[in-house]
């Protein structure tokens, strides 16, 4: 295990009529003017939105709003937040919504301490160390974005799909009601349970040796999403079953695994890549790749990692041939996601099998990726076949 500094700064206010403090937390924070960041309107139906509203008029505190922030969210969106907020001299940001939105609030967040492009801060050309402050009230259960300094944006005209890492985006706190996750269709919480397993796989499968405890965390995180996805799918109003799967998310990427260790996250560049091309939605293209990247990773090497998932997490039984308990593992994670509703395929959602070549150049352009797995050109354009 490595050496690490533990910082886990967001307060989580979980359960059910925590959207009370909002308004006093605001204010604890300095926030008088607030821009109100939203995606669907779903938001307004569900009455979330003017419940946030009232309890900030209440504390006497002002708001705008920026809604029709996107799935895979638009650079095009941060640059139009930045502008509110210099526009009406804003304060405080909330996020109302899932991953995307709090992606496109932090892009906001950051964008309003630089002078030049937000999408610059994306390209590393420009940087930042100073944020405006910001809470999200969440509404679907997959990013983590609620308790990190992760935010993902795409930008269509270059056809990037590229992340920054600011500790000064880290929301300042985050209301998780999973009630509130009660109207999420069963493909989009399908699509939030892939994205869950996902980054946990991206921290489990890890050359750092020694991190027994860290592993089986995750394991049990991976373990609560295969117990409770068919659940919620079946009863979307099924509290514990809505409410577990949003608090794996949150601990699935709020660092809690990752400390002492190097992490992969080569899937996640190839799917940022695929999605940047083709717009598909992100846990949709992991539950496709992520089966595939498997099947790539598996050797002797990482055989007893890939053991492990098999018999603690898919409870396949012991066998005396190893390998094919491994092999197993990872037909049963593809099976699960076949069963949640999720294509199993690239093709299946509009990826064709001639722009493979260039989503592997992309996602090679800054050099291989992945640690668990170095992957250059050939390697990424291999399991894009597997996938297609």
């Amino acid at each position: 295990m490595l050496n690490f500094k533990l910082s886990l700064p967001t307060e989580v206010f979980f359960g059910k009529g925590q959207i009370k403090v909002i308004g006093e937390q605001v204010k604890r924070y300095g926030g008088n003017r607030v821009l109100i960041c939203y995606g669907s309107r779903r938001i307004k139906e569900q009455g979330i939105f003017d419940v946030v509203a009232s309890h900030l008029t209440e504390k006497g505190i002002s708001f705008c709003e920026l809604g029709g922030i996107e799935p895979n969210p638009r650079i095009t969106s941060v640059r139009e937040g930045v502008r509110l907020v210099k526009e009406h001299d804003i304060d405080f940001l909330i996020a109302v919504g899932g991953g995307s939105v709090i992606d496109a609030a932090k892009g906001i967040a950051a964008g309003a301490f630089y002078n030049g492009d937000p999408w610059d801060l994306y390209t590393g050309r420009g940087k930042v160390s100073t944020a405006l402050p910001l809470a999200t009230v969440l509404t679907l259960a997959a990013t983590g974005s609620e308790m990190n300094s992760n935010s993902v944006v795409s930008n269509l005209e270059t056809k990037q799909k590229l992340a920054i890492h600011y500790a000064c985006v880290k929301p300042k706190f985050s209301i998780l009601d999973p009630t509130y996750t009660f109207t999420v269709p069963p493909l989009h919480t399908a699509a939030g349970v892939a994205d869950i397993m996902s980054h946990v796989w991206e921290q489990y499968f890890s050359p750092t040796p020694g991190t027994f405890l860290q592993d089986r965390l995750a394991e049990a995180i991976l373990q609560a999403c295969i117990t409770y996805a068919p659940i919620a799918i079946k009863e979307p109003e099924n509290y514990e079953a809505r409410a577990n799967l949003m608090w794996a998310s949150t601990l699935a990427l709020n660092e809690l695994i990752a400390y002492g260790k190097v992490t992969d996250w080569g899937t996640h560049v190839i799917e940022h890549a695929v999605s940047a091309h083709y717009d598909v939605t992100h846990g949709v293209g992991l539950a496709i790749l992520f089966p595939h990247w498997m099947s790539f990773a598996l050797d002797e090497r990482s055989l007893d990692k890939f053991f492990a998932l098999a018999t603690n997490v898919w409870k396949v039984p012991f066998a005396a041939d190893r390998m094919e308990v491994a092999r197993e593992g990872i037909a049963r994670t593809r099976v699960f996601f076949m069963n949640l509703g999720l294509p199993a395929r690239l093709r299946e959602v509009g990826v064709p099998e001639a722009a493979l070549p260039a989503i592997a150049k992309t996602v090679v352009e800054f050099g291989p990726v992945g640690t668990y797995r170095k992957l250059g050109e050939e390697a990424v354009l291999e399991i894009l076949k597997r996938a297609y």
